[in-house]
């Protein structure tokens, strides 16, 4: 299969209700969506949005790298030559990894095509269905109490709760949160690199003083803060989960061998993609690190390849993958099959997604 061309193009996707963190506030998905067609015709896809508080990347970044860098570098090359193709698109261009992201599950959707079976099949086939959370924005106390009871009614029993925008008062938000949805609900706490180490501590320690019962914390402190990251994982006995301070398989040893976290959070738009997703995989499975995988702000079709990966590998236990379920429509064909806490695989060839509107 020969690499004819590579498209761009647009989606935009109203929400259910704004998204809030302690990082942004966003009311619609604006991704860019990319086609890989081969010369006999067939068709891989790919997403990547724009993250600039986290990854770097915006919409005329990814565009231009894509364009102007990993186009030029890729066409014309034989996807029997993978391990090649991979090298060309991590060297053409530094860093833009929401950009390689795009085009890697295109790329891994045409290879699962071309032997005509399901990505995670070919990705190791570890399970066809895993549950995922949903995610619960920063506000005042009432309305996540509202929205945790509401997406509970749903049918979800994990909730990613956002905090790290005022300091003490979080932990007020997680115990009525906790004290409305009851004991058997999973919270887990992101604080979106929210507070400062010591902060953290004292934080945290509250929740556990306070018999909260939280799964794990997120990104308590800045993702350059190392030794905070260190400081919060030695000082709590809540588990910590590394989400912005892991972008690469380099990052995932680093935070590993310092004991600065108990679990790493594994994004496709962080690593550039599948292949470089296995790698960190490959050695937290070394360590015996469980992982989740986790996504930004999507829709369907990034989300589902990022499915892909979680149903393949055993060592991602957790999957934090509601972008489906935060949007107010879906406008693709096909895919995993996103049915409120449940994602089920496709059996369809590829990443299983059939239609993109905007090609």
């Amino acid at each position: 299969m020969i690499i004819k061309d590579i498209e761009i193009g647009e989606v935009s996707i109203p929400l259910v209700r704004p998204f809030k963190t302690a990082l942004r506030h966003v009311n619609n998905v604006e991704d860019i969506i990319m086609k890989i067609t081969t010369e006999d015709g067939s068709v891989g896809y790919g997403e990547a949005p724009p993250t600039a508080v986290i990854t770097g990347d915006t919409k005329g970044s990814i565009i231009t790298a894509i364009r102007d860098f990993i186009k030029p570098s890729l066409v014309g090359m034989n996807l029997c030559g993978l391990d090649e193709i991979f090298h060309k698109l991590d060297t053409c261009i530094l860093k833009n990894t929401s950009a390689k992201a795009a085009v890697d599950m295109a790329l891994y959707d045409l290879y699962a095509k071309s032997l005509n079976r399901p990505l995670y099949q070919i990705l190791g086939g570890n399970k066809n269905t895993i549950e995922t959370d949903i995610t619960i924005s920063v506000n005042e106390i009432p309305e996540m109490v509202s929205d945790s009871l509401e997406a509970v009614g749903q049918g979800f029993k994990i909730l990613k709760v956002k905090v790290g925008k005022e300091g003490f008062k979080d932990v007020e938000r997680i115990k009525e949160i906790r004290n409305a949805v009851g004991k058997d609900i999973v919270i887990r706490v992101d604080a979106n690199q929210g507070w400062d180490a010591k902060q953290s501590v004292r934080i945290i320690r509250a929740m556990e003083d306070l018999n909260l019962n939280i799964e794990l914390v997120e990104q308590p402190v800045p993702a350059h803060d190392f030794a905070g990251m260190q400081y919060v994982t030695s000082n709590v006995y809540t588990p910590i989960l590394a989400d912005e301070s892991v972008f690469s398989a380099e990052d995932a040893i680093h935070i590993i061998q310092g004991r600065a976290a108990d679990f790493i959070n594994i994004k496709l738009m962080k690593t550039g993609g599948i292949h470089n997703a296995l790698k960190i995989c490959d050695i937290a499975e070394i360590y015996g690190v469980k992982c989740m995988i986790g996504c930004m702000l999507e829709s369907k079709v990034s989300v589902s390849a990022a499915a892909h990966l979680a149903a393949a590998k055993g060592i991602i236990t957790m999957a934090d993958l509601d972008g489906p379920s935060l949007c107010k429509v879906d406008p693709y064909e096909g895919g995993p099959r996103f049915h409120k806490n449940l994602i089920t695989m496709n059996e369809t060839a590829g990443v299983g997604i059939l239609n993109v509107p905007c090609f």
